[in-house]
Parts: C-alpha cells; structure tokens; sequence
C-alpha cells in the first residue's frame, strides 16, 4: 500500500523553527480538515492553494510533492 502525502509529510515535523518544510508539515498537522488519504497532486496542490495558511505555501507544498514522488510512495 502506498503512503498518503498527509503520512509523507508528518515526517517532516518537529524540524527547526526556519525549516519551510517543517513549518508546513506541523500547520498541515494542525490543520483538521487536511485530506489524509489523498495522494494525487492535483487534488492537495488546489486544497493548499485555497487554504491560504502562510505556513502552508504552495512552494513549499511542490517541493515536499517532489520528494514525496521520488520516495514517499513506496
């Protein structure tokens, strides 16, 4: 079975404060309506884009996605 981006990213909480990616992990964390079993791009990238949370950026997300990609799914 495949890991949801939601399971990918919590591995990135608890980073330093000035690390966007922890930052990001800990307000999805945060957020309670965040999909927890989605693991399409397209689907998460327009959630993060219309939550418009300032420790949720867009960037940030396609960088996590990226990653999330090239070993999160396996």
């Amino acid at each position: 079975m495949n890991k949801s981006f939601y399971q990918f990213a919590l591995s990135f909480r608890g980073g330093r404060r000035d690390d966007l990616q922890a930052q990001f992990a800990e307000s999805m964390f945060n957020d309670l309506s965040f999909t927890k079993e989605e693991t399409e791009f397209d689907l998460i990238s327009r959630y993060v884009e219309e939550k418009a949370d300032a420790e949720m950026r867009s960037v940030v997300f396609d960088d996590l996605y990226k990653l999330y990609e090239e070993r999160g799914k396996r």
